[in-house]
Order: structure tokens, then sequence, then C-alpha cells
């Protein structure tokens, strides 16, 4: 597949580093000159200078015939710009980045597929945290049917030591797929002689209704969370102050730009505004902050949100979670006691993967420590994998089903589980695999 980036911000570099791996033929136009050569120099990819919203520009890069153009640039009149230029030169598919709410009520006849605004994928996300305090992921597929949670296995757990089939033979009171361990910044796909040990960071498929059964099984205690600290004021901290009000939750939010604080509290009038540090102890410690509190670090300094959840939690904070921009530092955090981490980047990248996937895909998500993806899929009738046995498929390695949705009904599959036209699967795959299973899932 051809696929033009405008924009080598984060969101688009990482969309760039993703799709040249998987051998996509990959253009990224950036209109800032040492960001432009800085992308040159560290992605596989062939980098265009200049603006991306230029008809001249956008011919250059081959955009009239892509598959698929993705703007998400940091400036929303030039993301709208390219993609209705570019649906003109013949690009096959658009889709934009755009955060401000007015732009994205007036596009009629600008050409624009999919629109997408990273902070509300990922304040989504913080919601389903906040909900379930402790675990480090929450993502619903198939309307909540199944649910994809996220964790780290405690000293003394039930799993710690133990092969997954050993576990799955005497925890039967309910479904669950071990989907994924990360181990030492590297991922293993489960299987039945994986032995979990503690410290790694598992996800796990569960029917809904049992994510505190599948968090007992690590050996981790969920939290109730009376008060949401949001520290930042940056779009995703506004955005999620404005989903947890809406929610009816308890809110605070720290920022120390005395403007922006009071921009904040004539848009978010239920919450308590405070004007501080956010690394400064004096001003966690005037929060009061205890074991029902949930402390989201959503500025737009990573070493700053890191600190500042670290102080939360030694202040008493129940709930910790850092919005962390650069991906080096995610492998990093695996043995810091922060719960869950946070990224735009992953959130865009959620939004748009699905378009770049062959077959019948439904929704994407990746993640912050690995480079496996859950692709939800419909199974067509043609495909070689419909009316097989799980244990007859010849899965590629790297590869493991975590769910199948069927006429309303959510399955964690067995190994005698049928997989019949029109299902909807999930799967979790490397990306070495991914090819493969479009082909055996959707033909």
């Amino acid at each position: 597949m051809k696929i033009v980036i405008v924009g080598a911000g984060a969101v688009g570099s990482y969309l760039a580093q993703r799709l040249s791996a998987e051998g996509q033929d990959v253009v990224v136009i950036e209109s800032e000159e040492a960001r432009a050569q800085q992308s040159q120099a560290t992605l596989d990819v062939l980098v265009i200078e200049g603006n991306g919203a230029s008809p001249a520009i956008l011919e250059e890069a081959g955009a009239g015939a892509a598959d698929l153009l993705i703007a998400v640039s940091n400036n929303d009149g030039v993301n709208l710009l390219a993609c209705h230029t570019a649906h003109g030169l013949g690009a096959g598919r658009t889709v934009a980045r755009v955060e401000d709410p007015g732009l994205r009520e007036g596009l009629t006849g600008l050409n624009v597929d999919v629109v997408i605004d990273p902070a509300e994928s990922a304040a989504e996300e913080l919601l389903h945290l906040v909900r379930q305090g402790g675990v480090s992921e929450l993502i619903e597929f198939g309307e909540g049917k199944l649910i994809l949670v996220g964790g780290t296995v405690r000293t003394g757990s039930p799993l710690a030591g133990s092969t997954l089939a050993e576990v799955r033979a005497e925890v039967t009171d309910f479904d669950w797929v071990g989907a994924i361990l990360v181990r030492h910044q590297k991922t293993i796909i489960a299987h039945g002689d994986t032995v979990v040990l503690a410290g790694d960071h598992m996800l796990m498929m569960v029917t809904s209704g049992n994510v505190d059964k599948a968090t007992d099984l690590w050996g981790l205690s969920t939290r109730h969370v009376a008060r949401t600290v949001i520290l930042g004021s940056t779009h995703l901290a506004e955005v999620t102050a404005v989903r947890l009000l809406s929610e009816g939750m308890n809110v605070a939010v720290v920022d120390p730009d005395r403007a922006r604080c009071r921009v904040l509290a004539s848009h978010l009038d239920r919450a308590m505004i405070t004007c501080g540090e956010l690394t400064d102890p004096a001003v966690l410690s005037s929060l009061g902050l205890t074991r029902s509190d949930a402390v989201l670090a959503l500025s737009g300094w990573d070493e700053t949100n890191i600190l500042s959840c670290l102080l939360a939690r030694a202040l008493g904070a129940g709930t910790t979670v850092t919005r962390v921009n650069n991906q080096a530092l995610t492998g990093l955090l695996g043995d810091v006691d922060i719960d869950a981490v946070i990224s735009s980047r992953l959130a865009a990248a959620n939004a748009i993967l699905q378009f770049v996937r062959r077959g019948l895909i439904h929704s994407v998500a990746t993640f912050s420590d690995t480079d496996a993806e859950a692709i939800e899929l419909e199974v067509t009738a043609t495909a070689p994998a419909s009316g097989q046995q799980v244990s007859q498929l010849r899965l590629p390695p790297g590869v493991v089903i975590g769910g199948v949705l069927r006429d309303g009904l959510a399955i964690v599959p067995r190994g005698d589980t049928f997989i019949e036209p029109n299902d909807r699967v999930i799967l979790f795959s490397l990306p070495s695999a991914i090819a493969a299973i479009e082909t055996l899932f959707s033909g």
C-alpha cells in the first residue's frame, strides 16, 4: 500500500516507523526543516520538506497515486486542506487529525473520509482506567462484550511460576485467554506452555464483568476512585476533564500557568482548579491525596509527568497514570511504581491502522510497551479459516486468538471452538505475521 503522511511530529513519525517496518510504501511530508532532516535520518522512508497542503508538494510525494493520505500535522487547517487537495489529485482515502471541535462540524464538501482527534480516543481510555483503578490497559471489543485488560503479575499470584495451561486447568470459574506477556521489554505471544513470571506485564482477554477476576489472578487489587486529579492543562487534559465531569466524577486540575487556570475555571465550572508547579511536593501535599484518588499526569513534558506521578504515589495516591510522548521511555517504566502509561500517538495509531489493514477491520489496538497489535476483523465466507476449529488453524508464529464475537455472543475460544463466516475475531499479532492473518481470515 502506498501511504503519504503529512506531518512528522510524534504521531506522524510513529506511524511512519510502524508502517515502513511492515513493508508499506511510505512518504512523509514535513514543513519544518530541522524535523524533516531528523526524520530522514531516523526513518526508513522518503521525507519531503514542504507544506503538506501544497498541490506541488503533494504531487511530488505521489499523493495522487496514494491508497491512503494521513494528515496529522499540528495544524488542523493544513490537515483538512491536504486531504481536500490530495482527494482532487486522486488519492484513495484521506484521514485528517482535527482537534478543534468547531472545525469538525463543517466538513461537508472537503472530501475528508475520516476525521480523528487522538485526545478524544486517549480520554476514553483514561476514563476506563479511572473506572477500574489499578490496571494498565482496559480496551473494549464488541461494544464491551469482550474486554482486554492489562496488568503486572505480582509475586505470590496464582499465575507466577506456572504455565498458562496449568492455571487454566485450575481456574475455571470464568473464561479468559492470556494473550501477550511483556518481560524485560521483550514481547512473548502466550501459549499453553508459556511460563508466567512475577513482574510480567500481561494482557488478558475476558468476557464482560470478569475484569476483577482477572486482576485477582494477577494478585492485583483494583481500587475505587473517588476523585481524579489531572496534572497539566493540555488539550488531552481538558478533554479528559470534560469526559470525567460528564460522568459525574469529582475532578481537580493542577497547572502552573495562571492564565490557563483562569480559562479552565471558566470551562470546567464543577472542577477544583489549583495553580501550582506539578512537581512541587507542597502543591501535591495540599491536595490531601489518598488511596481513593487517581492522579493523571497529562502535561506535555514526559519528565514532569513521570516525576509528578512518583511524587503523587509517595504522598498516598492510589492510582497513577502518566502520559508519555517519547516511546523509548515506555519500556523503561516497567519497574516504576506507575499503574498505566497513556500515549496520544498510540490513540491516533489505533484510529488509523484499521484503514491500512486488509479485510473487514472493525478496530485495531496498539500498546505502549510492545509492537504487537490487537486486530478485530470479520471472517469472510471464502476465508481459509472459515469452518475450521481453532486447533486446526495453521496460525503463523506470533499470533494468538483472543476472542470471537458471534451474533451478539462473546466467546473466549478454546481449541475446539469453530470459526464461522461473519464472526468477528480478535487476534493478537506481531507485525511480521499481520499479512498472513489477513489472508487467513479475510481471504
